[in-house]
């Protein structure tokens, strides 16, 4: 199954849940997308894909700026993994598929 789609996603963070959207469009071995959610939107960069797991890059700019390092494993209609935010530590990512 594709690792393309558009995923309701959940961050468990400090500040409480941060919920989203992540879409991920494939370009080979590669994806690019974004993840718009309550503290804005942000582009992926650096997107990777590895069999069903994803790996990517965000810049955060709201409420600090900082670069988030992300990945998540979709398994069908699902999606999990973690955020690192630098010296806040990772935070676990959810989300399941659109559609």
């Amino acid at each position: 199954m594709s690792v393309a789609g558009t995923y309701k996603t959940t961050v468990k963070s400090p500040m409480g849940d941060q919920t989203g959207t992540l879409t991920v469009v494939p370009e080979g071995d590669t994806f690019s997308g974004s993840l718009i959610g309550s503290l804005g939107s942000m582009d992926i960069t650096g997107g990777t894909i590895e069999g069903n797991t994803i790996k990517w890059k965000m810049n955060m700019v709201v409420p600090m700026p900082m670069t988030l390092d992300c990945e998540a494993t979709i398994d069908g209609d699902n999606l999990t993994g973690s955020v690192n935010a630098g010296a806040f530590g990772a935070m676990p990512l959810s989300g399941t598929r659109e559609g």
